[in-house]
């Protein structure tokens, strides 16, 4: 376990704000984990778990505790005819497990490559891409009970994992801290490569694998959004937003080439980046802030900016789509204040 006071985030963050930290504490095991949580430290003080900090704005200065996970390790636990079962840490950089899962063809996982991040957040947001989410893949988590030290296991159901949400997003938010994660895994991969831009760019591929899968999800990811260390991100800043038929029917009306999912219960999700390309918002820059050129999605720091920078241009954004579609647009990454 180490400790660092007055500590910068500046290398926890994928947005590169420059914000400090009372203290920031890293743990090696789930026993340093429970050992942490009875500390005075952490009873006197605020504390918040982060992962890779991929998902992260940070306002200001953190007046309290940054917990992050170094609880590492890929571990087969059980095999059978068609699946295996594997445990991870949730301090492992996810695109290193998704990896690692392509190399053994352990299917499952290939086309959530290079999202950016640690494992242990990924049942928290459930991360999705091309069609797949993470909620498909994940057997159980393992976590710690932030008031009491206890081990639980959750089983995917008792998750409740929805559209880039979950229980640990809900009502058991800042209740627990995920240790390792279980998933079930094909041994005879299915491939899903019929979504949007993914399934263009696999007839690159006569006869796709899960590796062709997770090079052209690559591929995709690299030309649209820009890497971090140069231009600090957090990928996609807002959700695809849903609406009812009703809306959809008006909205088609009036667009008729706008693109969208029919999510079949009912109700339809717009493409959030379209809807903010078609405000003029694409390539826009602001100051220090700016829209991404290749994709709209992506709210980018070109250097020195700050997270009020960021919400403004962010503000601005919601206002036009709201005023032009009558549709809000949430934030999926997490804003941090002081």
């Amino acid at each position: 376990m180490k400790t660092y006071e007055n500590h910068s985030l500046l290398p926890y963050n994928t947005f590169g704000i420059d914000v400090d930290a009372s203290y920031l504490v890293e743990y090696d095991s789930e026993e340093e984990l429970v050992q942490l949580l009875q500390l005075d430290l952490l009873k006197e003080n605020k504390f918040l778990h982060i992962g890779g900090g991929s998902n992260l704005l940070f306002i200001g200065n953190y007046q309290g505790v940054i917990l992050h996970s170094h609880i590492m390790g890929i571990e087969v636990k059980n095999v059978t005819d068609s699946d295996v079962f594997v445990k991870v840490g949730s301090g492992v950089v996810w695109d290193d497990f998704v990896a690692y899962c392509v190399a053994k063809n352990y299917g499952g996982v290939e086309n959530l490559s290079l999202i950016p991040g640690e494992v242990g957040a990924t049942p928290v947001q459930n991360i999705g891409a091309y069609g797949v989410e993470v909620k498909d893949v994940i057997y159980k988590v393992e976590c710690i009970d932030v008031a009491t030290g206890e081990k639980r296991i959750f089983t995917n159901p008792e998750c409740k994992f929805a559209y880039r949400d979950s229980i640990f997003k809900r009502e058991l938010k800042g209740k627990y801290i995920v240790t390792a994660v279980w998933f079930k895994l094909n041994r005879s991969p299915r491939l899903h490569v019929n979504y949007g831009s993914l399934a263009e760019e696999i007839k690159k591929y006569p006869e796709p694998t899960i590796h062709e899968v997770r090079q052209a999800v690559v591929a995709i990811r690299q030309r649209k959004l820009p890497e971090p260390k140069v231009l600090g991100n957090a990928g996609s800043f807002f959700l695809n937003p849903v609406v009812d038929q009703n809306h959809f029917a008006k909205l088609q009306q009036q667009y008729p080439d706008m693109p969208f999912y029919d999510l079949h219960d009912g109700t339809f999700k717009i493409p959030a980046g379209w809807l903010i390309e078609q405000c003029g918002w694409k390539g826009k820059s602001v100051g220090k802030v700016a829209v991404h050129g290749s994709q709209a999605l992506v709210l980018i720091n070109k250097g020195g900016a700050n997270g009020l920078d960021i919400i403004n241009l962010s503000d601005s954004i919601r206002q036009s789509v709201r005023e032009k579609f009558e549709i809000e647009l949430t934030p999926e990454v997490n804003l941090i204040f002081g």
